[in-house]
């Protein structure tokens, strides 16, 4: 067992299945992006695609993540994306106490704030989900101030993917890949929630910068961070874990897997790899269970 009997684990971030307007359909970027997903899938043991049609593929999805909760003894993941936000809605409405999910949608639209006003007030979800380099102008331009004045009087978290986005022919520059891009809007809104996954993805260093300066931002710890082969300092796992349980402290880290598809699921691998540095690093049951569920849980009044 990972954890003390009675605790359970919250996943902060995962995926149902949306739209992937930021990759390249050149074959060229496909060939290689296919290469790289079988490396991965090798290097951390990941499920090969079925040989035949998957039987369990004609379940509704929502169904086999209630599989993955029990097979795995999860208290709750919550979904980021889905194909609309009434598309979420309607699939974590069939399992209540067991997901949530976040608004996701463009900032940008004139009425972005009301559709976010309607996610949260009659769909129920409990934040909002974005990605930096997507978003084609700056973060504190006046045009976005209704969403981040709802967000705040509602004092709900916004978790915003900054840094590398998807794999070969991906995004790699943008006016909005860096989390400092969210500074000013962080500063001024301190009753914002903000949670920036992966580490900052490539960014850890100005990811660092901006907590130190906003004590509303949390890190997010999805996903395979492989992203730190890519930097020109030294990084791994236990030190990315040191370094923010140093500056900001267990209440402002929380778990996530950036789990998506079948056959892979709940990515059990990524868990076992952060409880293993959280307890190399010899932080007690408390804090460790603040990162692995109740700092998540308290940021969406899941309790």
């Amino acid at each position: 067992m990972l954890f003390k009997e009675g605790f359970q684990v919250f996943d902060i971030h995962a995926h149902l299945p949306y739209p992937l307007p930021f990759m390249s359909a050149n074959p060229v970027i496909r060939s290689q992006n296919a290469l790289r997903s079988e490396q991965m899938r090798l290097t951390w043991d990941f499920p090969e695609p079925p040989a035949e049609e998957d039987q369990d593929a004609a379940r509704p999805l929502i169904d086999r993540w209630v599989d993955e909760l029990d097979r795995y003894g999860l208290g709750g993941i919550n979904f980021l994306t889905a194909w609309s936000n009434d598309d979420l809605a309607e699939q974590i409405g069939k399992y209540p106490g067991r997901f949530t999910g976040f608004a996701h949608h463009s900032i940008e639209e004139p009425d972005a704030a009301e559709e976010l006003r309607r996610a949260v007030d009659t769909l129920g979800l409990k934040g909002y989900k974005l990605f930096g380099p997507l978003v084609e102008i700056p973060f504190h331009d006046p045009k976005l101030t209704p969403v981040w004045r709802f967000l705040a009087e509602r004092k709900l978290p916004v978790l915003i993917h900054f840094g590398l986005l998807g794999h070969t022919g991906g995004i790699a520059s943008h006016l909005n890949i860096n989390p400092l891009a969210i500074f000013n809007v962080a500063r001024e809104y301190p009753d914002i929630p903000f949670i920036i996954p992966h580490f900052g993805a490539g960014y850890f260093q100005e990811l660092l910068h901006l907590c130190w300066s906003c004590p509303n931002i949390f890190i997010d710890t999805s996903g395979s961070n492989q992203w730190m082969r890519w930097t020109p300092y030294e990084l791994n796992l236990d030190i990315l874990f040191r370094k923010c349980y140093e500056l900001i402290g267990p209440e402002r880290i929380i778990f996530g897997t950036d789990s998506s598809s079948f056959p892979r699921g709940f990515v059990y691998r990524y868990l076992q790899d952060q409880v293993r540095s959280c307890r190399e690093l010899r932080m007690n049951e408390t804090e460790i269970e603040n990162i692995f569920g109740n700092n998540a849980r308290r940021l969406l009044n899941f309790i």
